[in-house]
């Protein structure tokens, strides 16, 4: 006859009164911890988040370009598409572009009727040039909407004195509206608020890129403000080395 042997196991952790006993005096070693398997968390459906504001935020313009229409979601999908294309109209230029002579008829001359553009005439080794493109290169980021570029002098205008540099051509609708020959045209001290004031002293130059007459005025309004205040500063900067 066949020798069957059963092995009967308990549930996992649990244990018999005597092995309890045994472990309150020693001699049977602590029981191990009851397995727990970590719990499962499944991944989060991109379709199951709502659809609001904060999801519509998030996305680019070509997913939303993508969405499916839905109505409830139309509308702010239209209104934050629009938002997008009209954020990346004004970030236009932002710097001070490098152009030679036979790019001026295309970057200046045929530029844009609403684009203002600030030609700066230069050449490389003169400190005076260097001042002045510094604050260009300020301006430039502060109105993104109003396109700077820089040339060599002899490559605008052939033979261009030297003594003249650095010069600015305002232009728009392909006709020179301002010219401003050497630093000097900026005030005592070059800075961008004195080059940004002297732009604007005639025609709306500098542009922010909101439009509208409100956000013109408020930029030469802000123009004059940080001139004024400039000039604030540097007389207290004079008065505080004098008294020294």
């Amino acid at each position: 006859m066949a020798d069957y042997h059963f092995v009967y196991k308990d549930l996992e952790g649990t244990s018999t009164q005597w092995d309890d006993i045994q472990r309150k005096l020693g001699n049977l070693p602590e029981k191990p911890p009851v397995f727990k398997p970590p719990s499962f968390t499944p991944a989060e459906d991109e379709d199951s988040k709502p659809k609001d504001r904060t999801w519509i935020d998030g996305k680019t313009e070509e997913e939303l370009e993508d969405l499916e229409d839905d109505r409830f979601l139309e509308e702010y999908r239209k209104k934050r598409l629009v938002e997008m294309r009209e954020a990346s109209e004004v970030a236009k230029f932002g710097s001070v572009i490098p152009i030679s002579g036979s790019d001026f008829v295309r970057e200046v001359s045929q530029a844009p009727q609403d684009v203002w553009v600030v030609v700066l005439l230069y050449k490389d080794g003169f400190p005076e040039c260097r001042v002045l493109l510094q604050c260009l290169e300020d301006l430039a980021k502060r109105y993104p909407a109003t396109k700077f570029v820089k040339i060599i002098s002899t490559e605008c205008i052939p033979n261009y004195p030297d003594r003249n540099l650095p010069t600015i051509l305002v232009y728009n609708n392909s006709a020179v509206k301002a010219t401003h020959v050497g630093i000097h045209s900026f005030g005592r001290r070059c800075t961008s608020e004195s080059v940004a004031l002297v732009l604007c002293q005639a025609d709306p130059v500098l542009n922010d890129g909101h439009g509208g007459e409100q956000s013109r005025d408020a930029v030469l309004d802000g123009v004059r403000k940080k001139f004024l205040e400039r000039v604030v500063r540097e007389r207290e900067d004079d008065d505080g080395s004098s008294s020294d």
